[in-house]
């Protein structure tokens, strides 16, 4: 069985948002200076359901992708030093400023030039832009079921099965062969490297594709985004605050009353 396992390297999401800033003439979020960039919080967890299934089914191979600059290597290492067997990035300037439709183009794609895959997993939304369109819009360009915000993921006989997190409660789902499925934290903490682990994922290779690689290079770009980003800013608050005295609760309510009466409130 062979398991794609898809990570993206995002801003660091432990620090405060207020440390972020936007260049809205860019339409660009600024990271801090200084801060390293790591992998989403779901992504790892979407690695640690890779490898529980890989726990399960020893000749499972694990390779974990991801669609980035060059800096992306760090959070596919990390991976890899998880226990996933092998790397893809999926790097080129033309990847640099995608929608979400055509980063599961690119995703999609990748994963038929692989050819062997019987299941992507995906993190249940990236904690940047926390749309969580990805998994499903990888599965339906590929024609495949997609199997959303799973706690627990499992494989048997040539299916998957998904415990699915609802507002309500749960529910368990299956589906043949290939998939698609999409975790969440109810799943768990991802586990944690060991030394020698990280030592041996920094020596493993990792296979470079480009969008010619992928025949994508005429696919791409500002004409073909099916979602246009109108703007991005950091919304205003301007709030006032008006304490209402009065000797008694009866007193302050009076004022109050009058207050709002006074700003056509009532």
């Amino acid at each position: 069985m062979h398991i794609v396992c898809c990570v993206k390297q995002v801003p660091d999401w432990d620090i405060p948002p207020s440390s972020f800033k936007v260049d809205e003439a860019a339409n660009k979020v600024v990271p801090p200076p200084g801060v390293a960039p790591v992998p989403s919080q779901f992504d790892s967890i979407g690695v640690e359901a890779s490898m529980r299934i890989k726990d399960a089914h020893p000749d499972t191979k694990v390779t974990i992708m991801s669609l980035g600059p060059e800096g992306a290597r760090d959070v596919i290492k990390h991976s890899l030093a998880m226990g996933a067997d092998e790397g893809l990035l999926l790097s080129d300037a033309l990847f640099g400023d995608l929608d979400w439709y055509q980063v599961a183009l690119v995703l999609s794609t990748a994963v038929q030039k692989l050819g062997d895959v019987d299941l992507v997993v995906c993190g249940r939304q990236a904690v940047d832009w926390d749309m969580g369109v990805t998994g499903s819009g990888v599965a339906e360009l590929l024609g495949w079921p997609a199997l959303t915000i799973g706690k627990d993921v499992q494989v048997r006989d040539g299916a998957v099965v998904v415990e699915r997190v609802l507002m309500d409660g749960f529910e368990t789902v299956e589906a043949a062969l290939p998939a698609v499925a999409t975790v969440s934290n109810e799943l768990g903490e991802p586990r944690y490297p060991k030394l020698q682990q990280i030592m041996q994922a920094a020596r493993k290779q990792l296979t470079i594709w480009s969008a010619a690689d992928l025949g994508l290079a005429g696919q791409l770009g500002p004409e073909a985004r099916k979602l246009s980003l109108e703007r991005l800013y950091i919304p205003m608050s301007d709030t006032q605050v008006e304490i209402i005295e009065g000797d008694t609760p009866e007193e302050k309510a009076q004022n109050l009353a009058r207050r709002l009466r006074e700003a056509k409130l009532i």
